[in-house]
């Protein structure tokens, strides 16, 4: 059985019903969302086997996503460091960021340098709304991704895919492939491109709004926020 998808447009639909009708707040589906990425780099990447966590962090939702799984694994005992060269001006990702500077967590400039002492990277670029061509400073990074032997995760979408068709055809993003994907709230058509571990993060969504937009609700375990799934989504 295939596994079902939740397309851009149906998931900024479900994005903005979440936030009217279903009366969540942006803070609260964010930090939702990152703390289900910093649990499945727990399980990805356990502390014994490395604890510095490279952060990549876009300016838009992905990045704040990717900025509270930062303060998570801190509070897990990893060591994230973060790279954010475009800061937003919200005032939302602003305190985020001043959260992890609370924690002593470094921002750094230098993408590629940063790689050579990190052990795991996070790739919370760009997400599902992402389309078009990829801009400065982002292409250099996501080449870094494609290069890099250390373990990836990405979150929602690998950055630089195209949510419905799957990784560029040729250019910057066309032969990256993360170790593992984090899908927020439901799975997103480019999952038939994806070959690694697959993870989704969704336990605060009701079975009335599943049904309305046909996705399925994985069973979570006790108090995990994550559940991996196979090729089908089936939970594993």
């Amino acid at each position: 059985m295939a596994i079902r998808t939740l397309g851009a447009k149906a998931a900024a639909a479900l994005d903005q019903e979440l936030m009217s009708t279903g009366s969540f707040s942006i803070d609260q589906l964010m930090e939702l969302a990152g703390l289900s990425v910093s649990q499945a780099v727990f399980r990805l990447q356990p502390p014994a086997m490395g604890i510095r966590i490279l952060i990549a962090c876009g300016p838009g939702n992905n990045g704040g996503d990717g900025l509270v799984a930062a303060r998570h694994l801190r509070h897990y005992g990893y060591q994230p460091t973060v790279f954010y060269p475009k800061r937003s001006k919200n005032e939302l990702y602003q305190r985020l960021a001043k959260q992890l500077e609370d924690l002593d967590v470094p921002f750094v400039d230098n993408f590629s340098a940063a790689i050579g002492s990190t052990d795991h990277i996070v790739d919370a670029i760009f997400g599902f709304s992402f389309s078009g061509e990829v801009r400065e400073p982002f292409p250099a990074v996501i080449q870094a991704l494609e290069e890099t032997q250390l373990p990836v995760t990405s979150i929602d979408a690998p950055s630089s895919w195209d949510i419905e068709n799957g990784p560029p055809q040729s250019g910057t993003g066309s032969s990256f492939m993360p170790t593992a994907l984090v899908s927020l709230t439901a799975p997103k058509p480019l999952v038939k491109h994806f070959k690694g571990r697959h993870f989704i993060g969704g336990r605060f969504v009701t079975p009335s709004i599943a049904n309305k937009y046909g996705f399925d609700v994985p069973h979570y375990e006790g108090v995990d926020q994550v559940v991996e799934v196979d090729l089908t989504g089936m939970r594993l």
